[in-house]
């Protein structure tokens, strides 16, 4: 399968948030909710109430696993950014001229895009049931090239230690012990935390959807979290755009 072009890897969050919203067009044709057709299937005594009472109980509970996901997605790619840097996490460029393999870099090879397929797993239950599997795996498909072209660039440059490397720690699904040893270099949380504010807000709003059922709740969350997380890069970034000052003579 042909790897990303150099476009897709720049642009990639409007090529993902593109995938996202096509998954919920597709409530054009498919009207049905994927967590409501999921509430369906579970009996009421799983719930332990009534049948009367089970829908809302049970959508309850689907949420509340798409909430799950989103935590553990957020939580897997701060922990990634933690041993990247979330500068580089971001970056619109391709850096290839070094190679982590500490923190959770020592169980998978991409932690960053395995929490990005949680995230989508999670939010794509606000779409049809057509728009659930366009959202997954149209993110899946969409890392998946993105890590192709990763991998080629990681091999031209690191050579023989990424070949070891790629042997070693599985692509997407994690092993059940680090592969590699840890090279002893500390995370930094902070920028970790700061960077992936977004993604943590993410899990909020699908929490607080969870809790109220209300898709305005979800919308006042995630705008919230838009806004903190501009205003974090805007000051992260703004001493780097002021001159120096001029130095007496």
């Amino acid at each position: 399968m042909m790897r990303a072009t150099e476009f897709e890897f720049k642009h990639r969050f409007w090529f993902l948030a593109g995938i996202f919203w096509a998954g919920l067009a597709c409530y054009r044709f498919d009207h049905q909710n994927a967590a409501v057709a999921l509430a369906g299937l579970i009996p009421p005594s799983f719930v332990h109430v009534s049948s009367l009472a089970v829908f809302p109980h049970s959508l309850h509970l689907i949420f509340g696993f798409a909430g799950l996901l989103a935590i553990l997605a957020a939580a897997l790619r701060t922990w990634a950014a933690a041993h990247l840097r979330s500068a580089i996490v971001h970056d619109h460029a391709l850096h290839s001229e070094g190679l982590v393999a500490d923190g959770p870099f020592r169980w998978m090879r991409n932690p960053l895009y395995d929490g990005g397929i949680l995230l989508a797993a999670g939010m794509g239950l606000l779409a049809s049931r057509v728009g659930w599997f366009v959202i997954t795996f149209g993110w899946l498909l969409f890392y998946y090239r993105l890590v192709l072209r990763e991998e080629a660039a990681l091999t031209e440059s690191q050579g023989e230690s990424f070949r070891a490397y790629r042997a070693a720690v599985p692509r997407f699904f994690p092993a059940l012990r680090p592969q590699v040893k840890s090279s002893g270099a500390l995370p930094q949380w902070g920028q970790a935390f700061g960077g992936e504010m977004f993604m943590w807000g993410f899990a909020a709003s699908v929490v607080a959807f969870a809790i109220t059922l209300q898709i305005k709740t979800f919308y006042i969350v995630i705008a919230a979290s838009f806004i903190c997380y501009m205003l974090y890069w805007i000051a992260r970034r703004k001493p780097q755009n002021q001159k120096p000052p001029a130095r007496a003579e």
